[in-house]
């Protein structure tokens, strides 16, 4: 069985229900009962400054990716599908010579173009400095979620937010993000004073106030912490075993290809699921999930490659 199968058997499996992506619409998977209530969920991760497609070199990636084949794309799931949410999940900046010449504005602004309804923040995101995230991040039509970034000290104050809640036909979906730790790992020239809080507490709270407080039905992490290490340094794998309400990790930074999420089960015993597509905007993350009286009865995701 290969890696995509077992993925996406494992997805279907945990949840209980059967639900496959583009095949079932929202009335058949009723069967008669309370109207159900589809959303799709779309994601990136460190696409590193790459609006255009890899070059035809003859190497691995050659003539993927691109900015304008993945609004296509978007563009025609949107005309498909009713509910649709967009997020990344950080390292927009550093990898081609847009970055070096233009610091970062045609990335922001392509993604205005594309509709993305958030994204957070990775560490190559502070490498023209925090001055320069000011500036760039400044032009986005999409707020900046960042939990765990204390940023009071520096002139990135009130420039991002905690979380931010989505409604989508009565469906309330509440999303935060979390960075990873500046420290050894950014210049601190380029992140001054910001403030690194533990992820684990502060996702933990952050997801209390949004299930409990803010009643949201779904709540989605959007992290750059890493997908998973042999050390013991906070990844999306431990951050999804030490947490309550979190139902879905968008994570980023180490560049990690699934086919369809995988899930951890947190302290609770419920899964909690990770998806990662990757990187340089090769791949399109895709999450379908259906909603009876606010509560998710079947998911299904995949990565969709751009070329």
């Amino acid at each position: 069985m290969d890696a995509l199968a077992s993925n996406r058997r494992q997805f279907l499996k945990i949840l209980g229900t059967a639900a496959v992506i583009g095949s079932v619409a929202p009335d058949t998977l009723a069967s008669g009962r309370a109207k159900t209530t589809s959303l799709t969920i779309l994601h990136t991760n460190d696409v590193h400054s790459r609006l255009d497609p890899f070059p035809m070199d003859g190497s691995r990636n050659a003539g993927k990716g691109g900015v304008a084949r993945r609004a296509t794309l978007i563009t025609k799931i949107r005309q498909e599908q009713k509910n649709v949410l967009l997020f990344d999940a950080g390292d927009v900046f550093q990898g081609t010579p847009y970055f070096n010449l233009y610091k970062g504005e045609p990335e922001v602004l392509a993604m205005n173009r594309l509709g993305y309804d958030a994204g957070t923040i990775g560490n190559h995101d502070f490498d023209g400095g925090i001055d320069n995230m000011v500036t760039q991040f400044g032009k986005a039509s999409f707020p900046l979620l960042i939990a765990n970034y204390d940023f009071k000290n520096t002139v990135m104050d009130g420039h991002s937010m905690p979380y931010k809640i989505f409604e989508k036909d009565g469906v309330r979906v509440g999303v935060f993000g979390v960075g990873i730790q500046p420290e050894g790992l950014i210049p601190k020239s380029a992140y001054k004073e910001t403030k690194y809080l533990d992820p684990i507490e502060i996702s933990n709270d952050t997801a209390a106030t949004l299930r409990s407080a803010k009643k949201c039905d779904y709540v989605i992490c959007l992290s750059h912490l890493g997908f998973k290490y042999n050390e013991p340094t906070v990844s999306d794998n431990v951050l999804a075993a030490k947490t309550r309400n979190i139902d879905l990790i968008i994570g980023g930074h180490t560049h990690t290809f699934l086919d369809a999420p995988v899930a951890v089960m947190n302290p609770d015993g419920q899964p909690v699921w990770i998806n990662q597509v990757g990187f340089a905007g090769i791949n399109l993350g895709r999450i379908n999930l259906a909603f009876e009286q606010g509560k998710a009865v079947s998911s299904a995701g995949k990565a969709v490659e751009i070329k």
